[in-house]
C-alpha cells in the first residue's frame, strides 16, 4: 500500500533531495513499501533508488546515498500499531474470550501481528501468516520474534488453537532457524492438555532448534468466571504447579550442561502457586522473558534492595500504609515490607480478591476499581498504595471503567499510585515519592 509522506525534517537527506510532505512513496530499491518494517529495512542501505508520486500526480525518481542506518528524515502517514492484524484462532485458553460483556472495545481486540512481535515483543501464533508474508519475514531478517508455541504436536495444537492451520508450527520454526532468525517461545500451560508427555515432547522439539530458539517460558492458563461454552480446564493448584516447577528445574540443569543456558523458565505465577522459593538472580540469566512475567518478582526484590542502599532512609515520621495488590504477590510483598520499611513506617499488605473476574485471577494488573473500593472501604491507614499496572495507559480508568477519581473519592485515605518497580516501591514506602 503506497505511503504518503506527512513530514520532512528540515536539513535532512530527504529535504536535500527535494522530498516534500504530500509526496507518496511508491517503491524503495524497486520494492513496494507495505509498512514500517519494509521502510526501515530498505532504507538501511547506503545506496538505493526511490520512486515517488508528487502531489500534482507526476512521478519522480530519487537516488539516495548515505551512511548505513542514517535516517532519511521523513514521517509516513501509516503505522502498524493502528491497524494490527487480527488473530485467526479460537484458542481454548484465550483470555479475551473469558471477558464479561459491556467493557470498552479495546479490551476485546485480538491481535496476532508478527510486526508487533518484532517491535513490541507481542507473542504470535504464526497461523495467520501467508507463505508470501513468511518469505517477507525471512527477506527482512525479522529477528527476534516472540512465538506462542503451546505444543509442537500438530494434532494437539490444532485442537488447542481450534485452527486447522495450527499444526505446521515446527515446519515454520525450522524455516526461521534455517535462515538464521532467532525467536523466543511461550507455552500457555493447560492441565490435562499440553502438560506431561506433551510438554516433554514440545521442549525437546524446541531444544533441537537452539540457538535460534533462545528461550521458552511456561505460563499457567488464566481462568476467569466467564467461561460458559468454553472447554473445561482445571486451574493449577499447589501440587500441580510444583510438578511443573520441578520438571523445569530438572530440564534446566540438563540444558545448562548441554547448551550453556537453562533455556526453559517457569513464570512467577508457578512459584506463587507452588510456594517454592524464587530462583536467584543468576538463574534468570539475562531475563529473556521478563515481559512475560518470568523473573519479575526476583528483579523487583533485587531492584528494591539496590534502591534502599542507594537512597537510604533510616526513619520516617509515623506513617501507616496499606498496599493493595493481587493475592499471588501478597506474601512476597509483606516480606519485602517487613524487611525494607524504614523505622516509623508500618505497612500492611491487603490482598485484593478478584470478585470481578473470579477468585482464580490473582495478579495485581487485573484488579478493578470496584474491587478496590469494596475491599478497602474500612482501611485504617494514612495512605493507600497501588501499582500503575492496574490502570490503562492514559492513567484514568481501571479495567471495569471505574475512574481513578471515583476510587480516590471512595477510599478512606489518599491513594498513591506507584511504578511497578523495586525503586518505585522503595520511594513510596520511604516517603521519597
Amino acid at each position: 500500500m503506497p505511503s504518503a509522506i506527512t513530514h520532512v525534517q528540515p536539513g535532512s537527506i530527504a529535504d536535500r533531495l527535494g522530498l516534500r510532505a504530500g509526496d507518496v512513496l511508491l517503491t524503495i530499491a524497486g520494492e513496494p513499501v507495505i509498512d514500517q518494517i519494509d521502510y526501515q529495512a530498505l532504507t538501511a542501505q547506503r545506496s538505493f533508488g526511490m520512486e515517488l508520486r508528487r502531489a500534482d500526480g507526476t512521478t519522480a525518481s530519487v537516488h539516495v546515498r548515505k551512511e548505513d542506518w542514517e535516517p532519511l528524515g521523513i514521517t509516513l502517514d501509516q503505522t502498524i500499531v493502528s491497524r494490527p492484524r487480527p488473530c485467526a484462532n479460537h484458542c481454548i485458553f484465550c483470555f479475551i474470550d473469558q471477558m464479561p460483556p459491556g467493557m470498552r472495545d479495546t479490551l476485546y481486540v485480538k491481535d496476532d501481528d508478527w510486526r508487533l512481535s518484532l517491535m513490541m515483543g507481542n507473542y504470535i501464533t504464526m497461523t495467520n501468516i501467508s507463505e508470501q508474508e513468511l518469505d517477507r519475514i525471512i527477506r527482512r531478517r525479522v529477528s527476534p520474534l516472540y512465538i506462542s508455541v503451546h505444543t509442537t504436536d500438530p494434532e494437539l495444537r490444532c485442537r488447542m488453537l481450534r485452527n486447522k492451520n495450527a499444526g505446521q508450527i515446527m515446519d515454520r520454526l525450522r524455516l526461521l532457524a534455517k535462515n538464521g532468525l532467532r525467536f523466543h517461545c511461550q507455552i500457555v500451560m493447560c492441565p490435562g492438555w499440553n502438560d506431561g508427555e506433551a510438554l516433554a515432547r514440545t521442549l525437546e522439539d524446541l531444544r533441537s532448534l537452539f540457538p535460534y530458539a533462545q528461550s521458552v517460558a511456561l505460563v499457567p492458563i488464566g481462568l476467569t468466571k466467564f467461561r460458559e461454552g468454553l472447554a473445561r480446564i482445571e486451574p493449577y493448584n499447589r501440587e500441580t504447579a510444583t510438578e511443573v516447577v520441578e520438571m523445569a528445574r530438572a530440564l534446566q540443569a540438563r540444558f545448562l550442561r548441554e547448551l550453556g543456558t537453562r533455556f526453559v523458565f517457569p513464570s512467577d505465577e508457578f512459584y506463587c502457586l507452588s510456594r517454592l522459593p524464587l530462583p536467584s538472580d543468576e538463574e534468570y540469566e539475562d531475563y529473556p522473558q521478563i515481559e512475560n512475567g518470568v523473573g519479575m518478582l526476583r528483579m523487583f526484590e533485587t531492584d528494591l534492595a539496590f534502591a534502599a542502599e542507594d537512597y537510604p532512609v533510616e526513619e520516617t515520621p509515623p506513617r501507616r500504609l496499606v498496599i493493595a495488590c493481587g493475592t499471588s504477590v501478597a506474601p512476597y510483598m509483606q516480606t519485602w515490607c517487613d524487611r525494607f520499611a524504614p523505622r516509623g513506617t508500618t505497612v500492611r499488605v491487603q490482598p485484593i480478591i478478584n470478585r470481578f473476574f473470579g477468585e482464580s485471577v490473582t495478579v495485581s494488573g487485573l484488579i478493578t476499581g470496584q474491587d478496590l473500593m469494596d475491599q478497602l472501604k474500612d482501611a485504617d491507614c494514612d495512605e493507600i498504595l497501588i501499582v500503575r499496572d492496574m490502570i490503562r495507559n492514559e492513567g484514568d480508568l481501571f479495567l471495569d471503567n471505574t475512574t481513578v477519581e471515583e476510587v480516590r473519592r471512595a477510599l478512606p485515605a489518599p491513594l498513591h499510585i506507584t511504578q511497578n518497580t523495586g525503586e518505585g516501591f522503595w520511594r513510596a514506602i520511604s516517603g521519597q515519592d
